[in-house]
């Protein structure tokens, strides 16, 4: 029997999927009466929506200012990728060449060549969360996509926070291409060192870029 998703669940999950697509900067104040407006819904709907994003930690309430997208701190992004570390080596432990999620996170980085031939950072960097997302639906567990999901969600929070969004995510495609590569030949072992040095070098970045803030 399924569940029944309330209002603030589903405005909630629409205004989740606006800040990882990056509609949101970090530090945007978001409006209460503009957001109802948006999304159809009455204020206490989208106020109960924001508590549920304060605690996907995504939003700030801030006394008597009101709601903000949150600002990474290093602490944060060190945070987000010990977690990543842990489902993302599962995803490749996990990973067979035929699988579904394989051929999708495939698709991810052929899409992110496209949008880096046009010169499109932003979706540059919603391919690379499309790819992450997709390898980590290699696990059988919809629990561990909806982490999943939520980490992504708040990486783009430290995305959106890089001085220079060509370079950072540019040296990124070809590295999700070897780790597809690696995998398709079966190589685990590969994919796994790939994705590990891959980890940290973006760690690096983004914390430096949040202790810049």
């Amino acid at each position: 029997m399924s569940r029944t998703v309330s209002g603030a669940e589903s405005s909630a999950t629409r205004l989740r999927t606006m800040i990882a697509s990056g509609d949101f900067a970090p530090g945007t104040q978001l409006s209460e009466e503009r957001l109802s407006d948006q999304l159809g819904v009455s204020r206490n709907t989208l106020r109960e929506a924001f508590r549920l994003l304060a605690r996907d930690r995504l939003v700030e309430h801030v006394f008597n200012r009101g709601v903000f997208v949150r600002r990474l701190s290093g602490a944060d992004v060190a945070d987000l990728y010990a977690a990543r570390r842990v489902l993302e080596e599962a995803a490749i432990r996990s990973s067979t060449p035929d699988s579904p999620a394989l051929a999708e996170a495939a698709g991810a980085v052929r899409a992110a060549r496209a949008a880096a031939a046009d010169g499109d950072w932003h979706m540059v960097g919603t391919a690379d969360i499309r790819f992450h997302a997709a390898l980590v639906r290699g696990v059988p567990s919809e629990r561990i996509w909806g982490l999943m999901d939520g980490l992504l969600a708040e990486m783009r929070l430290a995305f959106l926070e890089t001085d220079d969004p060509a370079t950072f995510h540019a040296g990124f495609v070809d590295r999700n291409e070897a780790i597809v590569v690696a995998l398709r030949t079966g190589d685990r072992d590969a994919a796994s060192a790939l994705l590990a040095d891959y980890l940290d070098d973006a760690e690096q970045t983004l914390r430096s870029a949040a202790a810049r803030d």
